[in-house]
């Protein structure tokens, strides 16, 4: 099966590409600007333009839609971006569209997940057969918040948000099934094995570091608090995963992990 993967470059994607080459497939990248590669085709493409999209779907028989934009442009890239390929695809007579989202789209009142719903939306009412895949936060993205946050000495947080870490491994085995089975044309969740409170979190990577940097506790306010703390990046189905944040602690910095 020849897929083609956009954001292939990106922190799913350099985990998604090595994994479809070993269990056969043969793999199209996309970037901005093409890269020499020995194992991978590499394409220009842009989803802000949609310059290069038909050629980079042409001839292949699924697509893996990983690329997002958070911090800029989001609008243009994740939404009509998503636009722009799902047209060339369905031109194409691509069979299958697999979509990578965010668990709690739905919920969390954030402008870049409104903008994930949207493009969901597009991928559902678009002429390519679809899957999406809702995936919980990686962990080491978890990290970078706790870091961020304690940029200034204590960390500071609301100690009652809740989070699911997952493994990206463990989400580039499943996007690996999900081309294997074909469209579901369901949204469908994949989560990692344990729901943390951010004290929690925090406590386990200060144990990692061997830190003593202590939790600076502030309520997050309004909606989005509320959202966060009720679980609103919580899968609301059975945890798939089985790498927990503690393995990716272990990994990291050496030792347990344990809290």
């Amino acid at each position: 099966m020849r897929v083609l993967v956009t954001g292939a470059s990106g922190r799913l994607g350099r985990v998604v590409l090595p994994r479809l080459r070993a269990e056969g497939f043969t793999v199209r990248a996309t970037a901005r600007h093409p890269r020499p590669d020995d194992t991978t085709e590499w394409v220009a493409a842009d989803l802000a333009t949609g310059e290069g999209l038909a050629a980079a779907v042409a001839g292949v028989d699924a697509v893996l839609h990983l690329a997002s934009s958070p911090n800029r442009r989001t609008h243009q890239i994740d939404v009509l971006g998503t636009r722009r390929l799902v047209v060339a695809a369905g031109q194409a007579d691509v069979g299958h569209l697999v979509y990578v989202s965010i668990v709690g789209v739905d919920r969390v009142p954030l402008a870049y997940y409104r903008h994930k719903l949207a493009a969901e939306q597009v991928v559902a009412a678009g002429p390519v057969p679809w899957s999406v895949l809702r995936a919980t936060q990686f962990p080491g993205f978890l990290e970078e918040l706790i870091q961020r946050f304690g940029r200034l000495g204590p960390v500071i947080g609301d100690p009652a948000l809740l989070a699911q870490p997952v493994d990206p491994g463990e989400v580039a085995g499943r996007l690996v099934a999900m081309l294997r089975t074909g469209p579901s044309y369901r949204v469908d969740e994949v989560a990692g094995p344990e729901v943390l409170r951010f004290d929690e979190a925090v406590r386990a990577w200060r144990a990692a570091r061997g830190s003593r940097r202590p939790l600076l506790s502030v309520r997050l306010p309004g909606r989005l608090g509320r959202e966060l703390r009720a679980g609103a990046l919580v899968s609301a189905t059975a945890p798939t995963g089985t790498r927990t944040w503690a393995d990716h602690l272990a990994d990291t910095y050496g030792g347990t992990g344990r809290r």
